[in-house]
């Protein structure tokens, strides 16, 4: 599995120093189009300390930000940008990314298990690669120690509905759906298996239909939505939430910042995500986009992703450079079984995001 591989593949050196393939230096710049939070000025300055080349940031907040800008510009303005894998093949679609050239990555630098596994998770697409893994993490139950405290191994998605969280919940709303989906796919209350829906309509119809009437009948619940990072954070340090649905790396921000935020896995499996990157189809700076995927995949630059993300890198060795409190909130996130009961993000096809947002719609119309 993607993670197990993790403390096996550790020892593996890096390799450097960084050259384009014919000798020279890197030089000149690239531009990153990437997730809000992700990418860290000490990440930008060390990339051109060890490569020579000038990075420029530019910060979304939700794959469909991302999608709709390189539709806007047919594939330009970025050399490189950091989907989520399952989201790869709408690009493939619209012909906004360029096969990745292999031989130009140093795939040593990456877990195995991560290349391997992201081939059928959308990362290859007509037997070609689009996709280079940078990072894995999870959406799962945020929460107060202190005001709504939660234990593995019992801390489900429905405790978000329980009446002594009413008006305290934070949720993303189309996430959400699938959190209640597999909450009423273990009572036997779903009418297909969850992962059905997302390769035939009508199932996901008939679905959609089922977990709309409780995510309604329970949106008293919540306090605030969230459709990004400082929204979700912002539920919990200003909007008297307790408990949420939330990316793990909004519960370890307001842990470093001392709060008593907590994040575990459900008993139904946190739902799991893997993001990468991609080369859009007019890249200008394409051998420094390359150079930056190889910064990447050294145990360095991965720790630094890290430890200021606090999602997981899928660079060989990075776990080894962790802070005390990364490694403390890794433990606590998933102790037990919860790595084998991670819930992946299946492909989201164009048909399917189209259902998946009027269902989300009508549950915040609700």
């Amino acid at each position: 599995m993607l993670l197990q591989s993790a403390a096996a593949a550790a020892g593996v050196a890096s390799v450097g120093p960084f050259v384009l393939r014919e000798g020279r230096a890197a030089s000149g710049s690239v531009k990153i189009f990437s997730w809000a939070g992700y990418i860290s000025p000490d990440m930008l300055a060390d990339f051109e300390k060890k490569t020579g080349v000038k990075a420029t940031l530019t910060e979304y907040g939700t794959n469909d930000e991302l999608l709709n800008q390189l539709k806007a510009t047919g594939g330009a303005g970025f050399d490189i940008i950091h989907p989520t894998v399952d989201r790869v093949p709408n690009y493939v679609e619209f012909e906004l990314v360029q096969p990745i050239d292999e031989s130009k990555v140093k795939w040593d630098g990456c877990l195995k298990s991560s290349v391997e596994g992201s081939a059928g998770m959308g990362g290859v697409v007509g037997g070609k690669r689009y996709f280079a893994p940078a990072d894995w993490g999870t959406e799962a139950l945020a929460y107060d120690m202190k005001k709504a405290p939660l234990a593995y191994g019992t801390a489900s998605y429905g405790d978000l509905w329980a009446p002594a969280n009413a008006g305290k919940v934070t949720v993303r709303g189309h996430s959400s759906l699938i959190g209640i989906a597999l909450w009423l796919e273990s009572q036997g209350k779903l009418p297909h298996p969850v992962r059905d829906q997302f390769k035939d309509e009508a199932k996901a119809r008939a679905n959609f239909d089922a977990i709309l009437k409780v995510a309604a009948a329970n949106k008293k619940s919540v306090a605030q939505f969230w459709t990004n990072e400082n929204e979700a954070q912002g539920a919990f340090r200003t909007n008297g939430c307790v408990i949420g649905q939330t990316w793990d790396s909004s519960a370890v921000a307001l842990r470093k910042e001392g709060l008593p935020i907590r994040f575990v896995a459900p008993k139904e499996g946190a739902l799991a995500w893997m993001e990468g990157f991609a080369i859009p189809k007019k890249a200008e700076n394409l051998e420094n986009a390359y150079a930056w995927i190889n910064w990447f995949y050294t145990p360095q630059a991965g720790a630094l992703y890290t430890n200021h993300s606090g999602i997981s890198s899928t660079a060989v060795g990075a776990e080894a450079h962790l802070t005390d409190l990364n490694k403390q909130f890794f433990a606590d996130a998933y102790p037990g079984d919860a790595l084998q009961k991670l819930w992946w993000w299946p492909i989201q096809e164009a048909w399917y995001v189209s259902i998946r947002n009027e269902y989300q719609d009508r549950f915040l119309a609700a």
